[in-house]
């Protein structure tokens, strides 16, 4: 698990550190490897089918990240996503909003160093 490590080293003590951040990013990167959800590819669609594609290629380049609110996590994710990655979690839907609008970004930057979205 050796690129799941790397990032969750390099996010630090986003929240803390512990099993929370871990099963956030754990549960991300599922979705992220994800045929069913169109895997990264499918998730920077999803924000940039919700009207946020200036976001999502921000955090896709090699430039600065734009940061996320929670609205925009909602609006590029979807209600029942989100509804469905909390109930896994054990946590609210708008807690799980607040703590995707923090990694989702650099997660997203971690995995696509080259400044673009892998194919595969």
């Amino acid at each position: 698990m050796g690129v799941l490590d790397g990032i969750l080293g390099q996010l630090g003590g986003l929240f803390g550190g512990g099993a929370q951040q871990k099963n956030l990013v754990n549960s991300v990167l599922e979705m992220l490897n994800s045929p069913q959800a169109g895997g990264l590819a499918g998730i920077v669609k999803g924000f940039e089918s919700g009207g946020l594609s200036k976001l999502v290629q921000s955090w896709v380049s090699t430039g600065k990240n734009l940061p996320a609110t929670v609205q925009q996590i909602e609006q590029g994710f979807g209600v029942e996503k989100i509804k469905g990655l909390a109930q896994n979690l054990g946590l609210s839907p708008d807690v799980v909003k607040a703590k995707l609008a923090e990694v989702l970004p650099k997660l997203i930057d971690k995995l696509t160093p080259d400044g673009v979205v892998p194919k595969t």
